[in-house]
């Protein structure tokens, strides 16, 4: 029997913020979401805020500039806030 080791090294490729949630799709074809309650600094941005975001390192990371706020990956998968 094989087993087939994978490296996990999720990164996001695009950001979508709604009135409720966030929604990360990753390069690997899935597509995350998390409540954006769970992000007091996002639920108290206005659209143009949370549309004005940049990926960190790879894609690793998201960082919104306008309201100082920075989330990696890895732990939005885990649900870590």
């Amino acid at each position: 029997m094989n087993i087939l080791a994978v490296e996990l090294h999720p990164q996001a490729q695009n950001v979508k913020c709604t009135d409720i949630a966030i929604v990360v799709d990753l390069v690997d074809g899935r597509t995350v979401s998390a409540p954006l309650i769970w992000f007091p600094r996002l639920s108290c941005a206005s659209p143009e805020q949370l549309n004005n975001w940049e990926l960190l390192g790879d894609g690793d990371g998201i960082h919104w500039p306008d309201v100082d706020e920075d989330l990696s990956i890895a732990g939005l998968l885990v649900g870590t806030h």
